[in-house]
């Protein structure tokens, strides 16, 4: 490629990726927090912005990962004051940055909150191309908020919603060694649902013809350093 043309296109893939980001900080900023808060903490974190989240065709999904709600629930060093009187979602995401060992990564259309220690790849492995394409075209109707849901709560909500079965079945013990999950989701595809599940419950998933098969997901990254636990 000449040199010309490969600066122009640098410059358009760098126009587009801030372009991306501008959206969804824009999406959020004209979400209003859905109660009135001046702090963040492990009392009210995760519902607060969760029930905040407003459908809109940029941020799809708003999924906290394992180590985000380690951070906030397990290691209690979640304390971020918000510096406004009306705060949005987006003063809220921006506090949990500013002030926690939280980060926000924008992957349309998912807006996600992990920390260092969580993988940010799915790994959705496909053994049936026809069903992963349908999957891919069907739109999963509703909004869902699942607030520290375990495996059984995912599987009552969207075993009629979506068009494949989740496996492992209701009860076992397969699944138990799953994350809980913590995500709020308008209109996201039947793939889409699945990558927000595996997300969200530090998972992997393989595509059979009729069933979409979740396992445990052996990454691991480092975690952010602990100065004091708990904080408070």
């Amino acid at each position: 490629m000449k040199p010309l043309r490969l600066v122009i296109l640098m410059c358009v893939l760098g126009a587009s990726v801030r372009a991306l980001a501008d959206d969804w900080e824009a999406a959020l900023s004209r979400m209003p927090l859905a109660s009135p808060a001046a702090e963040l903490d492990r009392t009210n974190c995760v519902p607060l912005l969760l029930e905040s989240l407003q459908g809109n065709d940029t941020v799809k999904a708003l999924i906290f990962m394992p180590g985000a709600t380690d951070e906030i629930y397990f290691f209690r060093r979640v304390n971020a004051t918000l510096p406004v009187s009306n705060p949005t979602l987006l003063d809220a995401v921006t506090a949990l940055t500013n002030q926690t060992h939280i980060q926000a990564d924008f992957r349309p259309p998912f807006l996600i909150l992990h920390t260092t220690e969580d993988s940010l790849d799915v790994m959705g492995n496909v053994e049936s191309e026809s069903a992963a394409a349908k999957l891919r075209q069907t739109i999963v109707a509703g909004h869902f908020i699942f607030n520290d849901a375990d495996w059984d709560g995912i599987l009552a909500a969207l075993a009629k919603p979506m068009d494949i079965g989740l496996r492992p079945r209701r009860g076992s013990p397969e699944s138990w060694h799953f994350y809980r999950h913590s995500f709020a989701a308008y209109g996201l595809s039947d793939w889409e649902m699945l990558e927000a599940l595996a997300l969200a419950g530090k998972t992997t998933f393989t595509v059979h013809w009729r069933t979409a098969d979740f396992e445990p997901d052996r990454r691991e990254g480092a975690p952010p350093t602990l100065e004091s636990f708990p904080s408070r």
